[in-house]
C-alpha cells in the first residue's frame, strides 16, 4: 500500500467527504491529487466507487484524472479482481466532461426527444447548413442573414441557459426576430432528424430531468458523490445541470476551482458560481489550498502581488517551501523583431549553456496574431517548436485573404478560387461554383451569373495593380481585406471574429517588408516564404519549444516561460475600436497574466517591445501596466534589462543590470534609433 503525502489543507479537503465543500486551489497547489485522494477516502469508508461522479472540461482531464484514480485503486486493492479488464468493470467512478455526461444521459434516456442509443451529435458545419437550408426556406438573403452567425447567436443563448421562449421576450430587431423565427425552425428540424447539437447535450439533459422526475431520481441515486473541477469556469447551463444532478437533502458536492484563473468569460463562464457557492449552500465548508508545489518563490510573489490588485475574488497567498530561485528577467527589446531574436537566442544559449530540453521551454503570448514573427525567427536559427493550435498561414481568415491574391493571377486554383466565392459570402451556392468549375458558366442564373462577374473584375482589379505595380503589396492586401467584405464580416461578428480580424491584418504587417521594391516581384517572393512557413511541421518539432496562447496554456507547466508582447494595449489587451473595458474585462486581464506566469517553475522572462507594427502601422508602445508590479518585489528578485534589445544593432552589447523598474520615468529610445523611427 502506498503511503501518500498530503499536506495539512490538502489532508482536510480528502478528509471532508460529507455536505458541500469548496476547494480553492491556486495554481500547482495539487488540487488533482486531492480529488484522487478524496474519491479514493470515500470509496475506503464504503461508498460504492459506481456512485461517485467527477466532472470536468476536458477529455484530456478526465483521462489524467482517470488514470490517477484507477492507479491509486489498484494500489489500495480495491480493484484487484478487475486489473486485466478494467474497462468491463461497471463499478467505477465515472469522471467525463460535462458534455460526455449529458451525451451518455440523453442516449440512455432521451426516448422522449426522438433520440436513440445511437444519438447523432451535429457539428459546427452540420447545424450552419441546416440553417442555411431554413433561411433558404424563408427566402432570406444568406448576405444579410449569415447562417453562421445567426448559429453563434443560439449557441451563446442556450450556454445562458436560455430558451427559444425565453430570447422571445427580448427581441427588440429584425435580426433578432430572424434569429428567433430561425431557432424555433432549427429545433423542428433537429427533432425531426433526431439529432443533437453541442449546446443539446447539456440543455436537453436539464430539460429531462425537469420533466422526467423519475430519470432526475435515476441519477441522483447513483452519484451520491459529485466533484467538479475547474468551478471557475463554469456557465450558466453546467451550473444549472450541476444543480439538477445533486441530492438537495444529502448535498453530497465538492467543487474545485481558482477565481484567479477564471479567464473564459468570452466563453460564457460565469465567475458568479463560484463566489456564490457560500451564498447556495450555506452549511458548506471552504479549504484553501495555497501551497504550490510548481513554481519558486520569486515567481509566486510576483504573482500574488500582481492578482492581489484584483478585487473579485476570494483572498489567498500562494506560498511555497521551494528556494527562492532565479531572478525574473525583464526584457525590453527594440521592435517586435527584436523580441523573437531575443527569445530564440535566450533559448539557444539554455540549450547550449544550461542542458535544457526545447519541451520544457513555452513561448506565450496575449492575440494569435504575434505567433507569426515568433514562427519566422524559430524557423531561421533552425529551432524546433510546437504551435499549439493551427500555424498561422494554416489559418482559415489568412487561407481566405492569401486566396484572392493567388487566384488573382491564376485562374486555374480551384481551391482558391472557391475560398474567394465563399469567403465572405457572396451568395454563389456550391451548384453554381460546381457548374463554373465544370466549365458551364452560361447555364447559371442571370443573378448568380452578375455575382460571379463581380467576383471577377475584383480578382481583375488585384491583378492589374500587382502587374503594373500600381500600390505597393501591403496597400494591395489592405485592398482586399477591405474591398472584399471581410473585415466588415468580422467587426460585425464574435469575439473571436475581432481575434481573427487580427490575424488578417497582421498579414499587411508582413508584406510591409516588401514595399521597397517592385510589386510584381514583391508578390513572387511573399507567396514564396509564406507557402514555405505554411508547410512547417516535421517530426523534429514533436519535441520543440511551446508556443501558445495564454489561453491555451492554462492548466500546463514548463520550466522556462517567456512571456512576450507585455504592451500597454496588447496585454493588457484594448478591445477593437478603443470601446473601454468594464472593471469585469480588466480584472480577466489581469487574470489572465497571473495564469502566464503561474506556468513557469523554475525561470520567467517577462518581454515587450519598444516599437510594434500592427496592421502595417509604427506604432511606439509604453511598457504594460503589469510590470509595474515588479517594483514591488525586492531588487535582488528582479534583473531589468536596461539595454534595448536589436537583433541588427549587434555592435550595442546586450548587459543586464539589477534596477528596480520605474515606470514614472520615461523611456527613452537611443537617438540614433529614434531618427531612424522619424524616417519611418
Amino acid at each position: 500500500m502506498k503511503k501518500i503525502l498530503l499536506n495539512e489543507k490538502q489532508l482536510e479537503a480528502v478528509q471532508t467527504t460529507k455536505g458541500p465543500l469548496l476547494i480553492l486551489a491556486g495554481a500547482g497547489a495539487g488540487k488533482t491529487k486531492t480529488i484522487t485522494e478524496r474519491v479514493i477516502n470515500i470509496i475506503k469508508d464504503g461508498v460504492e466507487p459506481k456512485n461517485i461522479l467527477c466532472v470536468t472540461f476536458t477529455n484530456k482531464a478526465a483521462k489524467e484524472m482517470l488514470e490517477r484514480i484507477l492507479a491509486r485503486l489498484n494500489e489500495e486493492n480495491l480493484i484487484e479482481k478487475y486489473e486485466k479488464n478494467i474497462w468491463l468493470n461497471h463499478n467505477l467512478p465515472t469522471i467525463k466532461t460535462f458534455h460526455s455526461l449529458g451525451l451518455s444521459v440523453l442516449r440512455e434516456f432521451g426516448k422522449e426527444f426522438g433520440f436513440t442509443k445511437n444519438l447523432s451529435v451535429l457539428d459546427t458545419s452540420d447545424s450552419n447548413q441546416i440553417i442555411k437550408s431554413i433561411l433558404n426556406d424563408l427566402h432570406l438573403d444568406p448576405k444579410l442573414h449569415d447562417a453562421s452567425k445567426i448559429r453563434n447567436a443560439i449557441s451563446k443563448e442556450k450556454t445562458a441557459w436560455q430558451t427559444v421562449d425565453d430570447y422571445a421576450k427580448k427581441v427588440s430587431s429584425y435580426n433578432m426576430e430572424i434569429v428567433e423565427k430561425v431557432w424555433r425552425l432549427y429545433e423542428k428540424e433537429l427533432l425531426k432528424q433526431g439529432s443533437a447539437d453541442f449546446d443539446d447535450l447539456i440543455i436537453k439533459t436539464i430539460e429531462l430531468f425537469k420533466k422526467n422526475s423519475a430519470v432526475k431520481k435515476h441519477y441522483q441515486e447513483r452519484f451520491k458523490y459529485i466533484h467538479i473541477d475547474e468551478y471557475q469556469d463554469t456557465n450558466n447551463s453546467q451550473y444549472e445541470l450541476i444543480k439538477e444532478l445533486l441530492d438537495m437533502e444529502e448535498k453530497n458536492i465538492c467543487v474545485v476551482g481558482d477565481i484567479d484563473q477564471n479567464i473564459y468569460s468570452w466563453r460564457g463562464a460565469n465567475l458568479r458560481n463560484i463566489l456564490n457557492f457560500e451564498k447556495d449552500f450555506p452549511d458548506g465548508k471552504v479549504v484553501l489550498l495555497e501551497e504550490n508545489y510548481r513554481s519558486t518563490k520569486n515567481i509566486l510573489d510576483l504573482a500574488n502581488v500582481s492578482i492581489q490588485k484584483n478585487k473579485a475574488r476570494f483572498p489567498k497567498n500562494l506560498f511555497t517551501n521551494k528556494n527562492t530561485g532565479e531572478e525574473i528577467e525583464i526584457c525590453p527589446t527594440f521592435d517586435e523583431k527584436a523580441e523573437a531574436d531575443f527569445v530564440v537566442k535566450k533559448i539557444k544559449e539554455l540549450v547550449r549553456e544550461k542542458g535544457i530540453e526545447l519541451k520544457d521551454i513555452a513561448v506565450l503570448f496575449r492575440t494569435n496574431f504575434q505567433s507569426r514573427i515568433l514562427e519566422e525567427y524559430f524557423i531561421k536559427n533552425n529551432l524546433d517548436y510546437n504551435l499549439l493550435g493551427t500555424k498561422f498561414f494554416e489559418r482559415k481568415e489568412v487561407k481566405d485573404v492569401m486566396s484572392y491574391l493567388r487566384a488573382s493571377l491564376n485562374r486555374y486554383n480551384l481551391a482558391d478560387l472557391k475560398r474567394v466565392f465563399e469567403s465572405p459570402k457572396k451568395g454563389i451556392g456550391k451548384a453554381s461554383i460546381a457548374k463554373i468549375f465544370a466549365g458551364e458558366a452560361e447555364s447559371l442564373s442571370a443573378s448568380t451569373f452578375q455575382k460571379v462577374s463581380v467576383v471577377y473584375k475584383f480578382l481583375d482589379k488585384i491583378k492589374d495593380e500587382i502587374e503594373n505595380n500600381k500600390r505597393s503589396l501591403s496597400e494591395i492586401i489592405m485592398m482586399i481585406i477591405k474591398e472584399s467584405g471581410i473585415e466588415e464580416e468580422l467587426l460585425n461578428g464574435s469575439s473571436e471574429d475581432k481575434e481573427r480580424l487580427e490575424n488578417v491584418r497582421e498579414i499587411v504587417t508582413i508584406a510591409k517588408k516588401f514595399d521597397d521594391i517592385l510589386t510584381s516581384e514583391a508578390f513572387e517572393i511573399f507567396i514564396d516564404e509564406t507557402s514555405l512557413k505554411s508547410d512547417q511541421d516535421d517530426e523534429g518539432s514533436k519535441d520543440g519549444v511551446r508556443l501558445m496562447t495564454i489561453h491555451a496554456a492554462k492548466g500546463l507547466e514548463f520550466d522556462y516561460v517567456f512571456v512576450t508582447g507585455l504592451e500597454q494595449d496588447l496585454f493588457p489587451h484594448i478591445n477593437i475600436g478603443n470601446s473601454k473595458k468594464s472593471l469585469e474585462e480588466e480584472e480577466e486581464e489581469r487574470r489572465l497574466f497571473y495564469v502566464a506566469i503561474t506556468r513557469a517553475k523554475k525561470k520567467l522572462y517577462l518581454c515587450f517591445a519598444e516599437m510594434r507594427t500592427i496592421y502595417g502601422e509604427r506604432r511606439i508602445n509604453t511598457p504594460s501596466e503589469f510590470l509595474e508590479d515588479a517594483n514591488e518585489l525586492r531588487e535582488d528578485q528582479i534583473v531589468y534589462h536596461d539595454i534595448y534589445y536589436q537583433d541588427d544593432l549587434t555592435e550595442k552589447s546586450f548587459k543586464p543590470k539589477k534596477k528596480v523598474w520605474n515606470f514614472e520615468d520615461d523611456i527613452n529610445i537611443d537617438d540614433e534609433w529614434e531618427e531612424d523611427f522619424l524616417e519611418i
